[in-house]
């Protein structure tokens, strides 16, 4: 009876794995994008866009003179059928639009219309293309296109006329050596918004700031933090408020925009892994609608829920659900499921002397789920700090800092000063920008003072007031 048994289970295994789609965890390996293995580079989902009845899939290589053959342009219909398209252009791609006034989809150098027809721009195909944008004078017939190495382009979407407008670079005068690494933009509120995320040892360091949040009003470029950043996002309604994620030393960072005020607010969060601490280990991480008016936001190794509306000014709508480590350039939803892209075999270096001898052949792979599945991937934790051995002033508040949707909370105080320092904790309850002092603690000088928060307690955010001027640190662990 035992081998009776045996067999039949053996018999329904094989069945189940020789069916044509197969599924492991969401995932549909005949659905992997798979690179040449010589050149060995990166293949990564650079953007996802349900259109024309299909899921539309750009990928995207390191470096465009280290392409490797077998990625490029790709759709998926309803059979979960992947067809790679004839007009695939190979190359380094992560942007996607929505020509609405022309009903376009604009992903990679393509421009796609409802029936699936696709054109190539040649003006921007030779370009490592990271975000196209909505036109602040034209939008009716032309868009932007930001490329990484900081190429500003003007695009006529029906002549496909492509003009270059601006080197990044320059306007916003990064220091000279450092690696451009443009990553987003958008526009709203009559602003076009973009971010570079160049993080290396000398921003570690403090010899420069190579990383960059700009605007442009049409007329002069602005730069708002130089800091690196890697997503901007606005959603169109609802407050609208303009987002934007970056990170420094001490922590994550979200910038928002507020229409009304016209003014920048900085926010902090939890770094949940640090090894997303250099300029290419923080690949594309998105925010993207994924219901209804819902939207999702990837920020250093952890998904926040977060909202399209602003009360009282202030972003009342973030909450973290999961802690991860993928690299996933894009995410949207597709006929019921969320769909994650992915970057899961790259050798990161480029030739065949300094590529990875531990990675193999380039691949990228979808992950298919519903939004709901994210609850029960890690639980979210993290660390990070308002203050890490900056320069803090008597009295000054620092930025607000994410407490709420985690467990197990400390602080950890030290400072440079001679004499005592005593530091107010304040929290914001409610998330509407009123802070109340919660506990005072005092740091004798050459002292490391940790306290933990009770078991239990929680606010929207928390923030530091030094009573003196002094160097200090001000690090928050959450696990």
């Amino acid at each position: 009876m035992k081998t009776y048994l045996s067999i039949l289970f053996f018999c329904i295994a094989v069945s189940c794995f020789s069916q044509e789609n197969v599924q492991v965890g969401g995932v549909f390996p005949h659905l992997a994008m798979v690179a040449d293995h010589s050149p060995r580079t990166e293949a990564g989902t650079g953007a996802l866009f349900p259109w024309a009845n299909r899921l539309w899939v750009i990928t995207y290589v390191a470096h465009l003179d280290r392409s490797g053959s077998g990625t490029g342009l790709y759709e998926i219909n309803e059979k979960m059928e992947l067809k790679k398209r004839p007009e695939s252009v190979v190359g380094t791609y992560a942007n996607r639009l929505l020509h609405g006034e022309t009903n376009q989809l604009i992903i990679g150098p393509h421009i796609i219309d409802i029936n699936g027809n696709v054109r190539t721009i040649d003006g921007v195909k030779g370009h490592r293309l990271a975000a196209t944008l909505t036109h602040l004078t034209d939008p009716a017939a032309k868009v932007y296109f930001l490329a990484m190495e900081g190429e500003f382009f003007e695009v006529d979407v029906n002549t496909l006329e492509t003009k270059l407008l601006f080197n990044l670079m320059d306007e916003l005068k990064e220091p000279k050596g450092s690696k451009p690494h443009f990553k987003s933009g958008f526009t709203r509120h009559g602003k076009v918004v973009v971010c570079n995320n160049s993080y290396t040892t000398k921003d570690y360091n403090r010899e420069w700031s190579a990383g960059r949040l700009a605007e442009w009003d049409g007329k002069t470029w602005t730069v708002i933090e130089e800091k690196p950043f890697t997503e901007v996002w606005s959603s169109s309604s609802f407050g609208a408020p303009i987002l934007a994620t970056g990170w420094d030393n001490a922590s994550a960072i979200l910038k928002v925009y507020v229409p009304r005020s016209k003014e920048w607010i900085t926010y902090r969060l939890p770094k949940s892994s640090r090894s997303y601490d250099e300029t290419s280990n923080t690949e594309w991480l998105r925010i993207r609608e994924v219901e209804t008016e819902r939207a999702l936001m990837d920020c250093h190794g952890m998904f926040y829920e977060i909202g399209f509306h602003l009360y009282a000014d202030r972003l009342w709508a973030i909450k973290p659900i999961c802690s991860h480590l993928r690299v996933i350039p894009d995410f949207c939803s597709w006929r019921g499921m969320l769909v994650l892209g992915g970057n899961q075999g790259t050798p990161m270096k480029f030739g065949p002397a300094d590529a990875n001898p531990l990675a193999g052949q380039p691949q990228a792979g979808l992950w298919f789920g519903k939004t709901d599945d994210l609850w029960n991937w890690g639980k979210p934790g993290g660390e990070g700090g308002v203050w890490y051995d900056d320069p803090v002033v008597a009295g000054q508040p620092s930025d607000p800092y994410l407490m709420y949707g985690f467990d197990k909370k400390s602080l950890h105080l030290w400072h440079n000063g001679a004499s005592d320092v005593s530091f107010d904790i304040e929290v914001d309850v409610t998330g509407d920008g009123t802070f109340r002092n919660y506990a005072r603690k005092t740091v004798k000088p050459g002292e490391y003072l940790h306290y933990e928060f009770p078991d239990g307690f929680s606010a929207r955010w928390v923030r530091v007031v030094s009573g003196k001027n002094c160097k200090a640190t001000a690090w928050f662990i959450y696990n």
